[in-house]
């Protein structure tokens, strides 16, 4: 069932670290709204060839500072190409990641300076940053739980303390912006995840 459109699209993110269940809450809830569905990084066919190397568990050379330059440039195709265009026609979008995982994952978990992930995201964006955040919570040792039944990419194969920082990073993000985030509870059953996230949505856009 379709929840329904405003004239204006809306730019929805849903956040959280590895084997939260994002991807799969994030094709619910674009189906729900009858959204554009899409992701960071490989949104579009340039940012798919960016997260092949990205990805690659190969790629253990890769400086941090390339890594998060590289989602940049992902990150500003993804607005020129899909993002900005979908919600010109009234689209609302409905994103598996955004730039607030730069700030987790290149921030809080690589330990680069979080204003110059910051800066470097905003102008890849031109300042539109998603203005509704779902962040489902899951404790690490869930997650690695969860982690151990799939094979893993090069962000997965991190150890137990980077994905800790991570999921520290969006807690702090969640907690100094709550007009803008929401957290979900992602211990709950699939449903109930589900029911709570288009809930939100709906509360905190109206649509």
């Amino acid at each position: 069932m379709v929840l329904g459109m405003t004239n204006a699209g809306r730019y929805i993110a849903l956040e959280g670290a590895e084997g939260c269940g994002k991807s799969t809450h994030a094709a619910r809830l674009g189906e729900a709204l009858d959204a554009v569905l899409t992701r960071e990084t490989g949104g579009t066919h340039l940012g798919n060839e960016i997260r092949t190397l990205l990805h690659d568990p190969a790629n253990t050379h890769l400086a941090d500072k390339a890594e998060a330059l590289l989602i940049a440039a992902d990150r500003a195709q993804h607005l020129h190409e899909l993002v900005r265009p979908a919600l010109t026609t009234g689209r609302h979008v409905v994103s598996d990641r955004s730039a607030f995982s730069s700030l987790a994952y290149q921030g809080y978990g690589r330990g680069l300076p979080l204003e110059i992930v910051r800066e470097i995201s905003d102008w890849a964006l031109d300042g539109h940053w998603p203005e509704l955040v779902i962040l489902i919570d899951v404790p690490v040792e869930l997650l690695s739980e969860r982690m151990a039944k799939r094979d893993l990419d090069r962000f997965e194969q991190a150890d137990e303390a980077f994905h800790a920082r991570v999921r520290a990073g969006f807690a702090e993000m969640a907690a100094a912006d709550p007009d803008r985030w929401v957290v979900i509870d992602g211990t709950l059953e699939k449903d109930e995840v589900a029911h709570a996230i288009r809930t939100a949505t709906l509360t905190r856009l109206g649509i």
